[in-house]
């Protein structure tokens, strides 16, 4: 399906315009990139499979040379995905990392997910000293057990080098009481991680005016 042919709301650049960037996914901000697709794929399509081929952090430190002519990239778009991500490290360069000591840190971390009418599953990639390494949003959606699987979790914890996890969602019903499935979800990765050797030290459901944390409810238990 073209982008032309898609509700004008699905649009990238329209939901950016609506929503807000954060409520597009990496697909849909790199196609904003990109303005358009290569011969029988759109640009979203095309977005997602630069993103799947750079993988985690590749992208931003992928070269011109190695981006231009992958997918039919040309020169122009090499440099523009080029340029975007050296403009982001400057002015990021100096930006503290943020210390998740706590659910309330988490729920302060959240403003831009807590009154979704989507239910956001966030990641929070923390160093040893609970420093944050990295947020990544990595499903939008009704969240079940077959949604969040233990690989998209960890395989991006492994890359970015992450020491332990937190994980959070918001409930836009505005009700944070946990649901069987967030339960079921939480356990799962908490026996994923330790396999792993990854340590998952909360799961905190956020809402506009509240939280509550799954390791505080003893879904989660303390460290051995």
């Amino acid at each position: 399906m073209k982008i032309k042919d898609l509700p004008k709301i699905e649009r990238p650049r329209e939901k950016l315009e609506k929503y807000g960037p954060e409520r597009l996914s990496d697909s849909e901000l790199l196609a904003i990139l990109l303005r358009t697709g290569g011969k029988g794929i759109n640009v979203v399509e095309l977005s997602s499979k630069i993103l799947r081929k750079f993988s985690g952090a590749g992208l931003a430190k992928a070269t011109v040379k190695e981006l231009k002519n992958t997918f039919g990239l040309g020169s122009a778009k090499a440099c523009e995905i080029a340029a975007c991500y050296e403009l982001g490290r400057r002015h990021l360069q100096n930006k503290q990392s943020v210390l998740l000591l706590s659910p309330k840190d988490v729920w302060n971390e959240l403003k831009d997910i807590r009154d979704h009418k989507k239910e956001h599953f966030v990641i929070f990639f923390l160093d040893s000293r609970n420093q944050e390494i990295k947020r990544e949003i990595i499903s939008v959606g009704t969240l079940n057990a077959n949604l969040v699987h233990p690989r998209e979790v960890f395989e991006p914890a492994i890359k970015h080098s992450a020491a332990q996890i937190i994980v959070a969602h918001n409930h836009p019903s505005g009700d944070p009481e946990p649901s069987e499935d967030d339960m079921e979800i939480t356990k799962r990765l908490v026996e994923s991680g330790k396999i792993l050797g990854m340590e998952i030290i909360d799961h905190i459901v956020v809402t506009k005016n509240n939280y509550v944390s799954l390791k505080e409810k003893g879904v989660i238990s303390e460290r051995s």
